[in-house]
C-alpha cells in the first residue's frame, strides 16, 4: 500500500476514492447515464438529466453560488391585496322554544298519522332527532323548529317575553343596603297598588 501511495505521487496519478453509482434526475426520477447537470429551475437548484435541463437554466456551481441572493427590483415591489376584515354579525334572538315541546311535537305528529321515519323525510332530518324530540333529550334549534311548525302546522317558536324588573326599590338611606324586609315591604306596597287600580 505505501509502495501504491508513492507510485500515485510520483507519476501525478489521482485516485478517485469516490464509487460512481447511478444518480436519478430529481425532476423526472430516471438514471442520469452520463454525467448529471445541474440547472435552476423555478428557483430551485437540481441535479437532473439531459431531457429535464430544458425546463430550466443549466448552472455551473460557481455561478449559482457567486449570484447574491437579495431580492430584484421587480420582486420587491409586489403589492399585497390586503382582506377586508369582515364585520361582525350582531344576532338578536327574538323568539325562543317553548316549554312544552316534546309534547307539541308528539301530539302532532300522531294527529297526522305520521311515523317517525315519514316526518324525518318530510323535514329532511333523521329519524333519531325527531325520537329524541319527543322524549326531550335534545331542544331544536330555530331553524329545526321552523321546519317542524311548517310540516306539522304547529307553533313552537314564541318572541321572547322580556323580564320585568321592579320599577322601584326605595332606598331608605343612602348609604344603607337593601334588606330582605325593604323587599317585602316593597311587594306589599306594590301588591296593593295592583289591588287598587281594578276597583
Amino acid at each position: 500500500m505505501i509502495f501504491f501511495d508513492n507510485y500515485k505521487h510520483q507519476h501525478g496519478y489521482k485516485l478517485n476514492l469516490q464509487v460512481k453509482r447511478k444518480v436519478r434526475c430529481e425532476v423526472c426520477g430516471r438514471k442520469i447515464h452520463g454525467s448529471p447537470m445541474t440547472a435552476v429551475i423555478e428557483g430551485a437548484r437540481l441535479t437532473v438529466c439531459v431531457e429535464c435541463s430544458k425546463h430550466g437554466k443549466i448552472v455551473t456551481q460557481d455561478e449559482y453560488t457567486s449570484k447574491p441572493k437579495s431580492p430584484s427590483k421587480s420582486s420587491a415591489h409586489i403589492p399585497v391585496m390586503q382582506q377586508k376584515k369582515k364585520p361582525k354579525i350582531r344576532v338578536e334572538i327574538t323568539q325562543e322554544i317553548i316549554a312544552d315541546y316534546p309534547v307539541k311535537i308528539r301530539q302532532a305528529r300522531e294527529k297526522l298519522c305520521l311515523t317517525h321515519e315519514d316526518l324525518a323525510k318530510r323535514i329532511n332530518e333523521k329519524t333519531s332527532v325527531i325520537g329524541k324530540l319527543e322524549t326531550g333529550k335534545i331542544s331544536p334549534s330555530n331553524i329545526l323548529a321552523t321546519k317542524l311548525e311548517h310540516a306539522l302546522k304547529i307553533k313552537l317558536l314564541t318572541p321572547i317575553a322580556e323580564e320585568k324588573t321592579p320599577q322601584q326599590i326605595p332606598k331608605t338611606a343612602v348609604n344603607r343596603e337593601i334588606t330582605l324586609g325593604d323587599l317585602i315591604q316593597f311587594n306589599k306596597s306594590s301588591e296593593e297598588q295592583t289591588e287598587r287600580k281594578p276597583s
